[in-house]
């Protein structure tokens, strides 16, 4: 039988004991320590590579670095194959990294997969690999910026579909002129803003799905989905995160160009309502500012984490957390709520890549990269996690009112403190980032509780498709006295019931 529970007083809530060890790790000494691809090897040594080019081999046992390779370009990933093996994805190719003879150092340097065009624009980024649970790999490529040009010597194939010509794009006082006509983001070469995929052993490859501006990251959920994150910028409002799949187009225009037998003229030029119908919608969306500026790496949680086990975590480079992504699956749809995690912790800022160890001990890799963020290795280390009070799931269900949301909890509820509930939308334009739009605050028609679980029951007038929907708890405490803190779900409600 259901009963309601009245709405009480926001009041300030006591975080109880932390869940969590946080401790940073000793920068290695004559690198520079931002971290730019990070993996547990199967001997419980950790592999990072560094934003200079080196790959060094961090012992947790004496707290202490070696040198594993250097000399790469900028990478921003790095999969271990064993313990002398690893896969970097450099600006220019991913490269495997191999230590031969067992002395702890690389002796060879083997390209795995270059065939992506370069321009030589400064934003050509590359990252990846994510492994998928068929072994296959995954990578990830920005688009280029009209903060720049491109060099007068290029990488693979030129795409003439733009309104500045090969010449007039080089970097230089030509350049200047048509900057705007470039396009804030473009991808004048191949596969710029594509997802690649590749064999196993990365013989074999193919373009899997385009639409992307800046997806630093990539990875796979427990269920075995891909996931992958956006940056706020043009066509992004603020930052999605995308469930992936082969033949997507998730949203930036400028890849377009790049679609086997494409004849549609410059993507930039046609209407939005086209673009619209044409791109899958997110998974989440992080707001920005509020929630993450630049999110990064997601990763599976591990099941000895207790209530968060199967769920996702993921990096963020501007805020001082992590971010939780609950899944929730609404007539086909994957889409789901997103919350911050380790707010209140010193975790701190640049929280760029992200690893587990066997034992369960969650290593976060920082960067700035000049901008916002940090550096160094911080070990995160959880403890008496099965007492932690916190939502572990929140679903869309269909009501007779109209639907509401079921959020669950990890221990039976003892007292909420407070609850609100708001919901807002993003502009989908060429636009850089969008302001947040058509904001509304919503009354649930009645709030009901289980043993652990609450739900918020909407009337078919409040809820809206696409929008995100925010659910704020002032705090509470379980029937067992653990605390929870304030928090704030942000669900993506891509589709109704």
């Amino acid at each position: 039988m259901k009963r309601s529970i009245p709405f009480l007083l926001l009041t300030a809530a006591i975080a109880g004991a932390q869940s969590f060890d946080v401790e940073p790790m000793p920068n290695p000494p004559g690198v520079d320590p931002q971290i730019g691809g990070l993996d547990v090897r199967p001997d419980g040594k950790l592999a990072a590579a560094f934003h200079r080019g080196e790959v060094m081999i961090f012992d947790p046992a004496t707290k202490s670095w070696s040198r594993f390779a250097e000399g790469l370009h900028e990478p921003l990933g790095l999969l271990c194959e064993g313990n002398d093996s690893v896969l970097v994805m450099q600006r220019a190719e991913l490269t495997r990294i191999k230590d031969v003879d067992g002395d702890g150092s690389a002796d060879t340097y083997e390209t795995v997969f270059d065939d992506f065009g370069m321009s030589g624009n400064y934003h050509e980024f590359a990252f990846g690999p994510a492994r998928g649970p068929d072994g296959s790999l995954y990578i990830g490529l920005n688009v280029a910026s009209n903060g720049a040009g491109i060099r007068p010597e290029i990488r693979g194939e030129w795409s003439d579909i733009g309104d500045a010509t090969f010449e007039q794009m080089i970097q230089g006082p030509n350049f200047g002129k048509v900057r705007g006509k470039a396009g804030r983001m473009y991808a004048r070469v191949a596969y710029r803003g594509w997802i690649i995929k590749l064999s196993p052993d990365g013989s074999k490859w193919e373009p899997f799905a385009s639409g992307f501006r800046s997806p630093d990251g990539i990875g796979f959920d427990a269920q075995g989905r891909l996931l992958v994150d956006d940056n706020q910028g043009d066509w992004r409002g603020t930052s999605p995160l995308y469930v992936v799949e082969k033949g997507g187009f998730y949203g930036h225009p400028a890849s377009l160009v790049w679609t086997e037998g494409w004849d549609k003229g410059d993507p930039r030029k046609l209407p939005v309502e086209e673009l619209d119908a044409m791109r899958t919608k997110p998974a989440a969306r992080f707001p920005q500012g509020e929630l993450a500026n630049s999110p990064t790496q997601p990763i599976a949680i591990p099941d000895s984490w207790g209530p968060y086990g199967g769920q996702t975590l993921i990096g963020e480079m501007n805020q001082p957390w992590l971010v939780r992504y609950l899944a929730d699956e609404v007539g086909g749809v994957t889409q789901g709520s997103l919350t911050a995690m380790f707010n209140d912790t010193d975790l701190g800022k640049g929280n760029h890549r992200l690893a587990f160890s066997k034992d369960g001990t969650l290593w976060v890799g920082k960067t700035h990269l000049s901008w916002a963020g940090a550096e160094g290795l911080v070990k995160i280390t959880p403890k008496d996690i099965d007492k932690a009070f916190a939502v572990t799931a929140v679903e869309l269900e269909k009501t007779p009112k109209g639907c509401g949301f079921r959020v669950s909890f990890s221990q039976p509820i003892g007292e909420l403190d407070g609850i609100k509930m708001n919901r807002f939308d993003y502009k989908y334009h060429q636009a850089y980032g969008s302001p947040k739009v058509d904001e509304a605050a919503l009354t649930p028609a009645e709030i009901a509780n289980g043993t652990d679980n609450i739900l918020l029951e909407l009337t078919a007038e409040q809820a809206k498709e696409g929008a995100v929907h925010c659910i704020e708890f002032s705090g509470g405490t379980s029937k067992t006295g653990s605390k929870l803190g304030p928090t704030k779900l942000y669900y993506q409600a891509t589709k109704l019931p």
